[in-house]
């Protein structure tokens, strides 16, 4: 499916619909968010926040590199925000947990800039892809 977003609104039913069409795995469901900087990731994770109830504002954890919150949808029990933009190496991922997080089905997981550590993101993650079109345009798509 390919989308183009004018608005954060706009890109909000866009997660929407993702969600609505997601279906828990048996292990976690890991959401690769990938583009270039100002591309519309984190506004699309802050929309998934929104949808799934999560009460505080969510901002890049680019210096925390994760943040976790409670969530009830569906199976889910936790959304799981990465940022592996400062990140060199796969194992430095590994050092946050990361091979428990992927185990646990109740968790969904939004990892943005997943080319950092694209040996480690499981064969059977979600890509969304994200275009830079113009100071409010973005293209947004995925299988």
């Amino acid at each position: 499916m390919k989308y183009v977003s004018k608005s954060v609104l706009e890109s909000a039913h866009i997660a929407k619909n993702f969600l609505d069409n997601l279906k828990p795995q048996p292990r976690a469901t890991v959401v690769a968010l990938s583009g270039d900087l100002g591309s519309g990731k984190t506004t699309f994770a802050q929309a998934v926040g929104k949808i799934l109830g999560v009460a505080e504002n969510m901002h890049s954890p680019t210096f925390v590199i994760e943040k976790i919150y409670d969530i009830n949808f569906k199976n889910f029990r936790r959304l799981i925000h990465i940022d592996a933009y400062r990140l060199e190496s796969e194992s430095e991922l590994l050092h946050l947990g990361w091979q428990d997080l992927t185990k646990e089905s109740e968790n969904l997981i939004l990892i943005e800039w997943p080319e950092n550590v694209q040996e480690i993101i499981p064969k059977d993650a979600k890509i969304i892809r994200f275009k830079f079109i113009d100071e409010t345009t973005r293209e947004i798509s995925y299988d």
